[in-house]
């Protein structure tokens, strides 16, 4: 049986795709699987961002198969670890949750390099534009702690 992670941000194409295809690439395939999914519903069905492509092309990803999902309340059932990518995300994810234990699950990825600091991993859609290759560096330091944790948890 394959331990399931989900990877969270708003719109799921450009934050969570990118989380999804760093901790994909660092983990067994037959032991774990690795999603995203956002919280809000515009872009359903929808590849992610091109500029998250090309960010993590240039790092040796394909992310370009991907399509946008919403998440929803059946996710707590579906998945072992929920890693949402800042304050609001978690706010609505946590807003679904029926129970203690569906709570959890949910944790802010950023929280793995700083513990309970609460800090939000940027939405590069309307910024700069190195913010792409910036989060890359960011969630990619942190899937690493992340992958470490549920190879020595699951092995």
């Amino acid at each position: 049986m394959s331990i399931k992670i989900l990877m969270v941000c708003l719109g799921n194409i450009c934050r969570s795709p990118l989380a999804e295809g760093i901790l994909a690439s660092k983990l067994p395939k037959d032991k774990f699987t690795v999603d995203s999914a956002g919280t809000g519903s515009w872009h359903i069905g929808h590849a992610p961002d091109e500029r998250s492509i090309a960010v993590a092309k240039k790092n040796g990803l394909t992310i370009s198969n991907q399509k946008g999902r919403q998440f929803t309340q059946k996710d707590f059932e579906e998945f072992d670890y929920i890693y949402v990518m800042d304050n609001s995300n978690y706010d609505n994810v946590i807003a679904l949750a029926e129970n203690e234990i569906q709570k959890n699950k949910v944790q802010l990825i950023l929280n793995v390099l700083f513990p309970d600091e609460n800090v939000d991993v940027p939405d590069p859609y309307f910024g700069l534009t190195n913010g792409f290759n910036i989060i890359y560096g960011m969630l990619d330091e942190a899937c690493e702690v992340i992958a470490e944790k549920l190879m020595a948890n699951h092995s």
